[in-house]
């Protein structure tokens, strides 16, 4: 496996307990479709937040946050339509899409955790 493979999940693995700590309950990871994947599918308080993770050890370049892009998104909204599709039992509850960032060592990390940090309005119902 790739090593950037091994930090992701490192990093996912950070931001899931992270969340859980705060209350939210977690429904699935690495959710894989045609459209792409979804890092982490929690419940927060009858919400499905669909959550992006993003873990660098420096942030020299760009801010984890900052890297999720336009494009990024909607691939994250278009696997969450198929998601919605294939599980039933979640179609009707509302969603939001939050970003974890995650910078630092795994010993050491600073997150940054950002709840709807954007819906399907921002970019324009696609």
């Amino acid at each position: 496996m790739a090593r950037h493979n091994d930090t992701g999940r490192l990093g996912e693995s950070i931001a899931r307990q992270f969340l859980i700590d705060r209350g939210l309950n977690y429904i699935t990871g690495n959710y894989h479709c045609r459209y792409g994947e979804l890092d982490l599918v929690m419940n927060d308080a009858g919400m499905l937040a669909i959550i992006e993770v993003r873990y660098r050890r420096k942030t020299n370049f760009m801010s984890p946050i900052t890297s999720v892009s336009r494009q990024k998104q909607l691939r994250i909204m278009r696997a969450t339509q198929h998601f919605l599709s294939q599980h039933s039992d979640c179609e009707n509850i509302p969603v939001r899409f939050d970003v974890v960032g995650i910078t630092g060592s795994p010993d050491n990390s600073d997150i940054n955790w950002i709840p709807a940090a954007f819906t399907m309005d921002d970019l324009g119902g696609q």
